[in-house]
């Protein structure tokens, strides 16, 4: 599998989140490819299936949400210009000059307008952007534009994938289609690997606005583990210690309340055998991830969080190491054919 290629096309999809629907139909034809039968369900999220040996009636849900962080029109403003709100977090600092797409009844591409710093006065220099105060310029009139846009259509930033130095990736949206790549990668190497559970690979939607597509197909499935793959931060110069992640030394295993412990640690040991790179990542509160909604649905479900380090995350160039996105789907492929076989009691609490 082309790692770069797929990370790359999944990157400049578009799926705002509740707008996933543009993106659910690749995401089936991708899992189709390896698991018995997939499906699209009425929130969006993609479930694909791949049967086990049938030695076991247990169930394992792999999950990545592929919504992403944007915008939605609020209203036009005289001059043609658009007004807009966030959809998901976003820090306004970096929305000065962007490049979006609105999707109107056709695509149309715009800028986020930035006054020059030759108008700001002494005040304007030391105030904080805020989105209500932006606007869009598409370059039509008021007139023209509303033909195409209308109030609460979608808006996406519009960014293009390009390759750094040292095995890195750069773009948009990898948080988190480089998770959803790590679904596809798992998928491949379970083809190669027996494995006895049945598996269910899950591309949900709606993280971003608050854990909803999970909400709906955790309860749904009621797997008897759950294994949640997503991006937690990057290590920068200035991160906080312990808060962040150096790229290229493998997926962070998440440790604390909200995860499994006794099957958090078989994974660890998993990666030990088979000289997979990882890190811990301690997490004592909320995980802010898919796995803070799985572990109480229903009666409870064991969960296990893998996540990818990733810089810059929820601007135009989310910065990632491709091994690591290879290393998450290893593990997790090699905890569902080896650990699983093993852990027997250590799926209760």
């Amino acid at each position: 599998m082309d790692v770069l290629s797929i990370l790359k096309e999944l990157s400049i999809n578009t799926a705002v989140s509740g707008n996933e629907h543009t993106m659910s139909e690749y995401i089936k034809s991708m899992f189709e490819k390896y698991c018995d039968e997939a499906a699209v369900d009425s929130f969006y999220n993609i479930l694909g299936v791949k049967k086990g040996l049938g030695n076991s009636n247990s169930k394992i849900m792999v999950s990545a949400h592929y919504d992403e962080i944007g915008f939605i029109v609020t209203g036009f403003e005289e001059g043609g210009f658009l007004r807009f709100s966030n959809i998901g977090g976003i820090d306004a600092k970096i929305l000065l000059a962007q490049e979006v797409t609105i999707h109107g009844r056709k695509p149309l591409y715009g800028i986020i307008g930035a006054k020059p710093p030759h108008l700001l006065n002494a005040e304007e220099t030391r105030k904080a952007v805020k989105i209500d105060e932006l606007v869009i310029d598409t370059g039509l009139d008021a007139e023209e534009l509303k033909k195409i846009v209308s109030i609460g259509d979608f808006i996406t930033l519009k960014a293009l994938p390009f390759s750094l130095k040292g095995n890195r990736l750069s773009s948009k949206s990898l948080d988190n289609r480089a998770g959803l790549c790590a679904l596809a990668l798992l998928l491949e190497e379970l083809s190669e690997l027996k494995h006895d559970a049945d598996v269910y690979v899950l591309a949900s939607t709606q993280e971003e606005v608050g854990l909803r597509g999970i909400q709906v197909a955790a309860y749904k499935l009621e797997p008897d583990l759950a294994i949640v793959i997503d991006a937690c931060h990057g290590e920068i110069s200035d991160s906080p210690k312990g808060e962040a992640y150096p790229l290229g030394k493998g997926p962070a295993i998440g440790i604390g309340p909200n995860l499994h412990r006794k099957l958090t640690n078989k994974i660890i040991d998993i990666a030990k055998e088979e000289n997979i790179p990882y890190q811990t990542n301690i997490e004592p509160e909320d995980t802010g991830t898919e796995a803070w909604a799985t572990q109480v649905s229903r009666a409870g479900i064991p969960t296990i969080l893998l996540s990818i380090p990733l810089r810059y995350m929820h601007t135009t160039v989310e910065t990632l190491d491709i091994s690591d996105v290879k290393n998450i789907a290893r593990l997790a492929a090699r905890f569902i054919s080896k650990g699983c076989r093993e852990v027997g009691d250590l799926w209760c609490y």
